[in-house]
Order: C-alpha cells, then sequence, then structure tokens
C-alpha cells in the first residue's frame, strides 16, 4: 500500500478486518513480523525503539476515537504538548492558524471537561497538526459523536488537511464517512483487496 504526499485516504473494512493492525503498524505501534513501512523514505522498523519514539513524537500524529486530552490541561495546553515533549519551542503563528481553523479560538483556556464531543475531537486534531506531522493517523475518529458531529469534524480534518498540505490516513467502519476521502482502501482479513496503489 502506498499514500501520496497531501492524500487523504481512508481504510475501510469489517470489524476484526485488521484495520486498527494496519493504522498501527504505520504508526509504528506495532512491530510487523515481515515487510517494511517507509515514511518519509525512511524504513521507520530498522530504528532502535528510543530512535522510533522519537520519530513518532515528530513525524506522526494520531487522532483516536477516545480524543486521549489531558483533564488537568486546557485547550491551548494540550495542542501544544506533544512539541513541549520533544524540547521544541511552539510555532505560535502555525498553532493560532490551526486553532482558528478548526474553529477553536474562543476555547483556548477551557479544560476538556467543559467541552463537547465533537470540540474535544477538534482539540485532538489540532494537536495532531501542531507538530507539523508527515502523515496523522486517524483510528475511527467519529466514533464517539453523532452523525452531524461527526460530518462536521471529517469536514474540518479535510479542510485543515489540504490547507496545511497533511496526508492522512483514515480508518472507519462508516460508508458514508470514508466518501470524504480522496481514496478508499478496502481490507478483508488482514488483506488490502482494493484501492491499496491508488490506480484502481
Amino acid at each position: 500500500m502506498s499514500v501520496k504526499q497531501g492524500e487523504f485516504v481512508a481504510i475501510v473494512g469489517t470489524s476484526g478486518s485488521g484495520k486498527s493492525t494496519l493504522l498501527h503498524l504505520l504508526g509504528g505501534l506495532d512491530r510487523p513480523t515481515s515487510g517494511k513501512v517507509f515514511v518519509e523514505n525512511k524504513d521507520i522498523f530498522s530504528l532502535k525503539d528510543e530512535a522510533l519514539t522519537i520519530f513518532r513524537r515528530r513525524k506522526i500524529g494520531f487522532v483516536f476515537q477516545s480524543f486521549n486530552l489531558v483533564p488537568t490541561l486546557n485547550v491551548y495546553e494540550n495542542i501544544v504538548l506533544p512539541i513541549q515533549l520533544d524540547g521544541n519551542s511552539v510555532d505560535e503563528d502555525f498553532v493560532h492558524e490551526v486553532i482558528s481553523s478548526l474553529g477553536l479560538d474562543n476555547m483556548r483556556d477551557r479544560l476538556p471537561n467543559q467541552l463537547s464531543g465533537g470540540q474535544q475531537q477538534r482539540v485532538a486534531i489540532a494537536r495532531a497538526l501542531a507538530s507539523k506531522p508527515a502523515i496523522i493517523l486517524a483510528d475511527e475518529p467519529t466514533g464517539n459523536l453523532d452523525s452531524k458531529t461527526s460530518q462536521d469534524v471529517l469536514s474540518l480534518l479535510k479542510v485543515t488537511g489540504q490547507k496545511f498540505s497533511q496526508t492522512i490516513v483514515m480508518i472507519t467502519h462508516n460508508e458514508a464517512i470514508a466518501q470524504m476521502a480522496d481514496r478508499i482502501v478496502r481490507i478483508e482479513d488482514g488483506r488490502i483487496i482494493k484501492g491499496g496503489d491508488g490506480n484502481d
């Protein structure tokens, strides 16, 4: 399977088909028993564990179904946390632009428990974008949201992805949501059956 820079790819398949496993391999969370994973022409599993952790933090943004926000940090602090953990200075202008694009301007000082589910997921997307990763991996990002909020959040993910030339790989079992992607990859029983190379 290959994904071009700036592409928005949805991976669909039934429960247990291997979607999450594939995403975890792409994100360097699980090691493959065979095969290689390249991100920006680097074989990520040639890296030692500590180097892989650093690479993942710098180059891969994750958006999960559970928003994974730190409850004691406000919106802004949650968004910049991965950058600060890496010891880097925050690109304030870029982060402000991301916050603005996702409609979070007036929520910067709120804690996660003061936000709706859709707002929390927008914060999670902003956090993933803020470190300017090579790729964003989204695992059922709208699984905990109602259908209207899901559409809104996905539209924002797509628009901000395009605005910041961001590569996005999303897994979903929701066909309507998958249709918003540039390309759909279908997976069954651990095998890609359609869309893997982008030519079919």
